[in-house]
């Protein structure tokens, strides 16, 4: 990695913020898909693998970007415990990210059900596995929409009451100062 910059590359903000909107789409269709037995049934299903699989292909190329480019540095006037805690809720993210979709289809090889793709079976073929990893998919989606509102408040807190370029060093588009 090269040293600190005051943006994150490009690339990386477009991935981040593709990410965003489809991780809230799949927080959504998610919920309706458990409460709606309606003949949309199938197509929420078939969206959530679909939108599944590229999240988890994104996060994995978010991983290498996240390595091999620079980044912006925390603010150094950040209370050491909001230091520590922006750290780790950043690689609680990340092992959500990419824990959600592995899950989503660790569950489909346990359950028998067909994966996106026709990807091999990550999993053993066993109900019991089954019910233990779809109820751990859920608790998970729920812990990261948990997290994605931490991280929402703390960017609007560094936008709207610090005003430190943390938000700006992420929004789309050219900097501007």
């Amino acid at each position: 990695m090269t040293s600190p910059s005051i943006a994150f590359h490009p690339l990386h903000r477009l991935i981040h913020w593709l990410m965003a909107a489809l991780i809230l789409a799949q927080l959504f269709i998610g919920v309706s898909m458990i409460g709606d037995l309606s003949v949309r049934h199938g197509q929420f299903i078939q969206w959530h693998k679909a939108i599944g699989l590229a999240l988890l292909a994104l996060v994995l190329l978010r991983i290498g970007l996240r390595l091999a480019l620079a980044h912006p540095a925390i603010p150094n006037d950040l209370p050491r415990v909001q230091r520590l805690a922006a750290g780790i809720s950043h690689w609680v993210l990340y092992a959500l990210m990419l824990a959600m979709p592995l899950l989503g289809w660790a569950m489909l090889s346990a359950g028998g059900y067909p994966r996106p793709l026709q990807l091999p079976a990550i999993a053993p073929h066993d109900l019991h596995l089954y019910a233990l990893l779809r109820q751990a998919h859920g608790w998970a989606g729920y812990l990261l929409f948990a997290t994605v509102l931490v991280h929402l408040g703390a960017a609007l807190m560094h936008a709207l009451v610090r005003r430190d370029g943390v938000m700006r060093s992420m929004w789309p588009g050219p900097l501007r100062r």
